[in-house]
């Protein structure tokens, strides 16, 4: 690393460098950028968990986990699931799936999943 980098790190806001750090670690797979996902299509896109939780969904206790890849997030609800191994804070996914736009958000419904090498 030499001065210039340097310098860029220690000027550049830290969400612009987070979404270069993301962008790098997922661009040789070629997905769809989450900014670019259309609802109510068949999509692949991928990222990072940044978020985990349980809630209820229509009645059943769900897994969601919200997906960013820099460009933006999407929710990923599994039905009837309280964990799901590997899906982890910080670990890298990719998600294959329907999005749809529900209370101003996108969300995928049980997308299959690929676990990415941390």
């Amino acid at each position: 690393m030499g001065l210039r980098d340097l310098a860029k790190r220690l000027t550049t806001p830290v969400e612009e460098l987070e979404q270069e750090r993301l962008h790098d670690r997922l661009e040789h797979l070629h997905l769809t950028p989450i900014s670019d996902l259309q609802p109510r299509s068949s999509t692949k896109v991928g990222g990072e968990v940044i978020r985990t939780r349980l809630t209820p969904y229509s009645g059943v206790q769900t897994f969601e986990i919200t997906v960013s890849d820099g460009t933006g997030k999407v929710v990923a609800l599994f039905t009837g699931r309280r964990h799901m191994t590997g899906l982890e804070h910080h670990r890298a996914v990719v998600l294959e799936g329907v999005a749809r736009a529900q209370h101003g958000r996108l969300v995928m419904l049980n997308p299959a999943y690929t676990l990415l090498a941390t």
